[in-house]
């Protein structure tokens, strides 16, 4: 069995590693999406490839449906310690082979992985039946008005400017302006990084 790990925390894709070898797992690691991508391409396929929901270059659940169609065939199956139920049940219906909380004991992990590799969907039980906590107020959300959140929501979505402005009927140098306050609030240098903050902070 071949698995590729794909992790930005070093200490966690080395652990991994480790497991996986130790049950005669042969294993290869990227650090970030165009890692994944390069090593799908160069080497022979893998059986799985496990992705981390946060990692650069994810972009979210739409890397999910990057590495389905890019992946050779290969089975994929998302990692997260922070993504909620619903982002599992997305990568599910999407096709993933399952997800992975951080929290897994060791064996339950490799375990999971041996099953998803055989072509069956895993996801912990436990996780996924849990009742829903109270949604607290998104943090991203707080430090925006709602206007602002408008303007972020319409940026994911992939709206250009004019397009933003002729939707929320205000003027374009209204909408840069929005935007240029927007970056600053959220620490973003410009759209595709404000798009990422976003999807990563489970705003949209």
């Amino acid at each position: 069995m071949r698995v590729l790990i794909a992790d930005d925390h070093d200490l966690l894709r080395d652990t991994l590693e480790l497991w996986f070898r130790q049950e005669q797992i042969e294993v290869a690691t990227a650090r970030n999406f165009d890692g994944v991508l390069t090593l799908v391409e160069a080497e022979a396929p893998f059986d799985l490839v496990l992705l981390d929901y946060g990692m650069p270059g994810m972009n979210g659940l739409d890397g999910v449906q990057r590495a389905l169609s890019s992946c050779r065939g290969a089975r994929v199956a998302l990692m997260s310690g922070i993504a909620p139920r619903d982002v599992a049940e997305k990568a599910l219906e999407m096709g993933a082979a399952g997800f992975l909380p951080k929290t897994l004991p060791a064996r339950s992990l490799v375990n999971a992985v041996r099953f998803m590799a055989m072509g069956e969907q895993y996801a912990p039980i436990d996780f996924m039946t849990a009742a829903a906590e109270p949604q607290a107020a998104n943090p991203l959300a707080e430090k925006l008005t709602p206007r602002e959140l408008d303007m972020l929501k319409k940026l994911c979505e992939g709206k250009a400017n004019k397009e933003i402005a002729r939707e929320l009927g205000i003027q374009e140098p209204t909408v840069k302006l929005h935007m240029k306050t927007l970056y600053r609030k959220i620490n973003a240098n410009n759209r595709t990084q404000a798009a990422m903050i976003a999807k990563e902070a489970g705003l949209f």
